[in-house]
């Protein structure tokens, strides 16, 4: 278990409240509540995004709220995906892996392991901005992991697809994090995505986390 204690901010109209929070280290952790209930102010005080005076989150030996948020290597798949337009799939999955440090070659291994496991291997070549929503999807569930990262967070990431598609991108999820075994962070209010992916359940309403 990681150990989130003090995730505390006040917004002025509105305050996240969270003394402490084991988070499983294995497995899909769902947050589960309804628009407004501060879900994603969680999702990004802990990945870094906005302040948290006093956050402490031990995750073995580190404190990785200590860290500088480039330190604490994350994987995130962002709700709008934020893939780099310009570049192509396999650029946009090479770049993320530059940047943790992932060697050359290393890289290129893990691209091929990945786009085969994600069924991406045909769109590699493709510029983003021209990829269907559910090959964005998968590019940045790739881009995300390929670094290998300690813990993945994944916010309200199949809100942008149809019904078809989000069946098919939870089974493609739940393999990867399995495969992988990355501790996980699924930020969402969707019912089913809890019952397709979900080992554990946490409740938040108004900020506050609830048994």
């Amino acid at each position: 278990m990681s150990h989130v204690e003090n995730l505390n901010r006040d917004y002025g109209d509105f305050k996240i409240q969270i003394t402490s929070w084991r988070i499983a280290d294995a497995g899909i952790t769902a947050l589960w509540g309804p628009s407004g209930s501060g879900k994603t102010s969680v999702f990004r005080l802990l990945i870094g995004l906005e302040p948290c005076p006093g956050l402490s989150w031990k995750f073995g030996e580190l404190d990785l709220a200590a860290l500088d948020p480039s330190e604490r290597r994350l994987g995130v798949v962002f709700q709008s995906l934020e893939l780099f337009p310009h570049m192509t799939a396999a650029e946009n999955i090479l770049f993320a892996a530059r940047v943790r440090g992932v060697g050359a070659q290393e890289a290129r291994d893990r691209l091929q392991d990945l786009a085969e496991e994600l069924r991406i291997t045909s769109i590699l070549k493709r510029k983003a901005f021209v990829l269907s929503g559910g090959e964005a999807q998968r590019v940045a569930l790739a881009r995300a992991v390929v670094g290998a990262p300690r813990f993945l967070f994944l916010d309200e990431p199949f809100s942008s697809l149809d019904s078809q598609m989000r069946a098919e991108a939870r089974t493609l999820v739940s393999r990867v994090v399995k495969r992988l075994a990355i501790p996980t962070l699924l930020v969402t209010h969707d019912q089913e995505d809890l019952t397709a992916l979900a080992d554990t359940i946490v409740k938040i309403e108004d900020g506050h986390l609830v048994p």
